[in-house]
């Protein structure tokens, strides 16, 4: 396969490959979350990072996938539905030596509908312009993807409008820019 121009780098911030550099692709609609926010993000997350298992869902570059098997995740499971996003993933785990991270070139939507795991840890950072917040989040939590205490961080424009599970409590939040990011922590169901 031909290689792919990359469109710049970004850089892991934490852990064990903390200052590696991430070959982004020239792709439309691809965005990265910022290094400003992610280190937030995996701030509040350093409780718990150790040996989760998680689901990077609309992975793109796979910047919070690899950062959180940089800081000691058990595992991740990339999904992007853009092939040549999903080989540039595959492309920057091979040469970072990144142990733990297996990618599917899948549409987020049909990869849920599929056998599913409980992850821990999710990331739901889909592109903006195709709506999809609700519809993933309804179905990671009727599907039986999240463990009954698992946490989600969810990344949208700032002014979004969606509904998510009545069962994810707000943990922290934050805006930069016009983007709002958020961290949700699912509790159990009382019977």
């Amino acid at each position: 396969m031909a290689s792919m121009k990359a469109s710049g780098r970004i850089r892991i911030i934490g852990g064990q490959l903390r200052n590696s550099r991430l070959d982004v692709p020239d792709l439309p609609g691809l965005r990265p979350t910022a290094e400003r926010v992610r280190e937030t993000l995996f701030n509040w997350l350093a409780p718990v990072i150790s040996g989760v298992r998680a689901l990077d869902l609309c992975a793109g570059t796979g910047a919070l996938g690899i950062e959180a098997l940089s800081r000691g995740a058990g595992a991740v499971q990339f999904v992007e539905r853009d092939a040549r996003a999903a080989q540039a993933l595959r492309d920057n785990l091979a040469r970072l030596k990144a142990q733990g991270g297996q990618v599917t070139s899948a549409d987020a939507l049909a990869y849920l509908q599929g056998a599913s795991r409980p992850y821990g840890l999710v990331f739901l950072d889909p592109p903006f312009a195709l709506d999809l917040w609700t519809s993933l989040a309804q179905r990671l939590e009727s599907g039986g993807w999240l463990e009954p205490s698992a946490w989600i961080y969810v990344e949208s424009p700032r002014q979004g409008a969606f509904r998510l599970p009545e069962g994810w409590a707000l943990h922290r939040e934050g805006v930069a820019g016009d983007v709002r990011y958020a961290l949700y922590r699912r509790m159990a169901a009382v019977s």
